[in-house]
């Protein structure tokens, strides 16, 4: 494949990662507004509409990642030969499914939940369980993606943008 090419194709995987990341932002503003509730037993305020987008949004995340960025960028690796990234990928891929798995049983609890007693323990713990995906992902990005523009732009060592 022609630099032109590989360019072509680290840019729109770019542009996919981008646009992935501005969903993580939305979803971390909607965690916060929950976050900042200390009363969900309030029968004047309607906390499950608001809990039912926070869940739809956190599944269309974890959605796009698995079935859309995570497949992208392993696809690119391969184009780009970058046998170090495909070969650690599949460790930080199992972390991110174990995180998957958890916030999964998040939503299945709260998707139509209307006891919410636990509701401020079970979001501290989604909270840790973002951390940990948030590195997870973004390491995945850097050594199956953004280690690649060292190919592009000739140089030996690669580098993380």
């Amino acid at each position: 494949m022609d630099n032109e090419t590989l360019q072509g194709h680290w840019n729109s995987v770019s542009e996919v990662i981008e646009r992935w990341i501005e969903e993580r932002r939305e979803l971390l503003v909607k965690y916060c507004e929950l976050t900042e509730v200390t009363d969900f037993s309030d029968p004047e305020n309607n906390y499950d509409a608001e809990l039912q987008q926070f869940c739809e949004i956190m599944v269309d995340y974890i959605s796009v990642g698995h079935f859309e960025v995570f497949e992208q960028i392993t696809k690119e690796a391969e184009i780009f030969g970058n046998d170090q990234g495909l070969d650690k990928s599949p460790e930080l891929i199992e972390k991110i499914q174990i995180t998957t798995e958890l916030i999964l049983d998040f939503n299945d609890k709260y998707i139509t939940a209307k006891d919410l007693d636990a509701l401020i323990i079970d979001l501290a713990a989604l909270g840790e369980t973002f951390v940990q995906r948030f590195a997870d992902e973004d390491a995945l990005i850097d050594i199956l993606h953004s280690t690649n523009v060292s190919k592009l732009i000739g140089e030996t060592e690669p580098n993380s943008i």
